[in-house]
């Protein structure tokens, strides 16, 4: 039988002027991990096992506002923690109580925005749930 879904995103790709700091920054923030190319490409690839982002050296970046990629958190008070730990500012929290979910934005060292979401909710959205 032929399908037409899709199964899952594999990466997404975002230009950077400086994919040292790049790779810097998105280690500190979100724990992944770079990626050797076995080809011969100046793109960074970064990993956390679950998902990919790959960054596209430029000379110049275009202003990529109101385009951005959403990233789900575990856990919303120690991620902003962590943020305020980096010194990385983020917009106001909006916090959503029909769906109990929040959400703000912060933008790396070449101003792309990101989404941070937090669904309490959703199966696999907010802490672990800890065992009795």
């Amino acid at each position: 039988m032929t399908s037409n879904r899709p199964a899952y995103i594999h990466h997404v790709n975002f230009p950077t002027t400086d994919p040292e700091r790049t790779k810097k920054w998105y280690s500190e923030v979100f724990g992944l991990k770079s990626i050797t190319p076995k080809s011969n490409t100046k793109v960074v690839l970064m990993t956390r096992g679950n998902f990919d982002l790959h960054f596209t050296p430029v000379e110049e970046m275009d202003r990529m506002s109101p385009y951005h990629f959403a990233v789900e958190v575990e856990d919303w008070d120690g991620f902003m923690e962590h943020l305020d730990g980096l010194g990385i500012r983020h917009t106001r929290t909006i916090e959503r109580p029909e769906n109990n979910s929040k959400f703000c934005y912060i933008h790396d060292p070449d101003h792309t925005m990101i989404e941070l979401v937090y669904h309490g909710n959703r199966p696999g959205g907010g802490a672990p749930k800890k065992e009795s």
